[in-house]
């Protein structure tokens, strides 16, 4: 199977890994994916090369299946923290850059997962369906004529396009379910 078919489980991740597939290979499939969906503001900030450098550094030092999370892809909701890389809520009033990661960021990278990118949001994460963003309303991964929903849109969008395995998400009234 080639890069550009691998389903991003984890499972499927694992042999591919196993077989000689290295993390900033998978990284340049992600971004390739990513780019797919241009259009869709499915991300607020995504990862640049020098960005991602430490997390692939970090992976460096282990092999496969020494980590449980090894170069799995991730997204993370903006407005949840990743040390050095902005926080806006989609809110660019309220931006700031944490020193530190929230702990589940932390535990995450941690594990061997590679963060891709903070995910677009109802400003504030005070909005059900995924539309009240200055960066724009996230589309529907399949059919773009139609919302997202919820204020997790680009975090759920970006797991549904296949662009990242996992991502995080909060629920502020309802909208992450």
């Amino acid at each position: 199977m080639s890069i550009n078919e691998l389903p991003l489980t984890i499972a499927h991740l694992q042999r591919a890994y196993s077989q000689g597939l290295k993390p900033a290979e998978l990284v340049r499939e992600v971004k390739r994916r990513v780019a797919l969906a241009s259009k869709n503001p499915i991300w607020i900030h995504l990862l640049s090369d020098e960005e991602l450098a430490p997390h692939l550094a970090y992976l460096n030092g282990y092999a496969p299946g020494d980590l449980p999370l090894y170069g799995v892809p991730f997204a993370i909701k903006d407005n949840i923290d990743l040390a050095m890389v902005p926080t806006t809520a989609a809110c660019p009033a309220f931006a700031y850059t944490p020193r530190d990661s929230a702990f589940v960021v932390a535990c995450l990278l941690r594990a061997g997962a590679i963060p891709i990118g903070k995910t677009n949001l109802d400003q504030l994460a005070t909005g059900l369906v995924g539309t009240r963003s200055p960066f724009g309303a996230v589309s529907n991964a399949f059919d773009e004529s139609l919302i997202s929903g919820g204020s997790s849109a680009g975090s759920a969008v970006s797991v549904a396009l296949g662009q990242v395995t996992f991502s995080l998400g909060t629920d502020t009234a309802g909208s992450g379910r």
